[in-house]
């Protein structure tokens, strides 16, 4: 777990992080949210002069925002946890619950590499591949709540199965744990990563270099049709992968510039927070929700 007291400017004032402790069960994950967040609201009157005047809390999985509901997440073991209820009684001030990726997607947009642009789409590429749609400064999260998620645009009809049901989904093929997989098998090391196949190809080693471009083609592919149907004009990449760098990056955009046809090309910039842009993003969240209750 990421927290951080966050300024009105989005500047990071103090940052901590915990173990989430999943083993323990979701009742205990839920409770160690919750002392987190106290705790970091003492450090701000301890140590800043203030108290925080709200709460902004991103998770992972299904997210019921509006409701303030974490729906559902297979790693936490949770169903239905009215986190936003929880975290308002025990802190006192108005909570924002946000979904991990979109919460990421409006930090990187709002204050980061996609700072100043009106349409953006956020992709990080990490165990699997998910995306934020960014519009006016917002992230638009759908009839449904499930807007963004590319890593499950078909690329390869005949490829691995996927946990979603369907097969050859983009995150089969081209987020970091795909690349770890298959670079595992290519170099006959188990404990071979994603990130020791960049190294690899850094260095010229074909194999590598094959595994490499099989998942920046899938990439490409996948967001072809993303730039298709929501014509962003930057496109932010995040996540494990994109460490690699231009080792990542001159061929992706390579590839996607031989796919496109009537498509304008947008801008395809490496993410500028890192890890901390979920937190950030919980910020702003947070002062989105001060900003509405007194508008309103």
């Amino acid at each position: 777990m990421k927290a951080a007291l966050v300024g009105t400017d989005g500047t990071l004032l103090h940052e901590a992080r915990r173990a989430t402790g999943r083993e323990r069960g979701a009742d205990a994950v839920v409770e160690t949210i919750l002392a987190f967040a106290a705790d970091l609201r003492a450090h701000g009157e301890e140590h800043l002069g203030e108290s925080a005047v709200a709460a902004g809390v991103a998770v992972p999985g299904i997210v019921d925002a509006e409701k303030g509901i974490a729906v559902y997440a297979a790693n936490l073991g949770w169903r239905d946890v009215p986190l936003r209820a929880l975290l308002g009684e025990r802190l006192g001030v108005p909570v924002a619950l946000g979904h991990d990726v979109r919460t990421g997607g409006l930090a990187e947009g709002r204050i980061g590499a996609g700072r100043g642009a009106d349409r953006f789409l956020f992709v990080p590429l990490g165990t699997g591949i998910a995306g934020a749609i960014g519009i006016a400064g917002a992230i638009e999260a759908g009839a449904h709540g499930d807007a963004g998620e590319i890593g499950h645009i078909v690329v390869r009809p005949d490829g691995p199965d996927c946990s979603c049901g369907q097969r050859g989904c983009l995150e089969t093929l081209a987020s970091a744990a795909a690349v770890t997989r298959a670079w595992a098998a290519a170099s006959g090391d188990p404990g071979a990563d994603a990130a020791d196949c960049a190294k690899a190809v850094e260095s010229g080693d074909p194999a590598a270099v094959r595994v490499w471009q099989d998942a920046i083609d899938a990439l490409a592919a996948g967001l072809v049709t993303a730039l298709t149907l929501l014509d962003p004009g930057t496109l932010i990449i995040g996540g494990g992968l994109a460490e690699a760098g231009e080792t990542l990056f001159t061929p992706l955009r390579a590839a996607v510039e031989e796919r496109v046809t009537f498509q304008k090309l947008p801008l395809i910039v490496p993410a500028a927070l890192g890890d901390t842009a979920g937190c950030l993003g919980a910020g702003l969240l947070a002062w989105d929700l001060l900003s509405t209750e007194v508008s309103a």
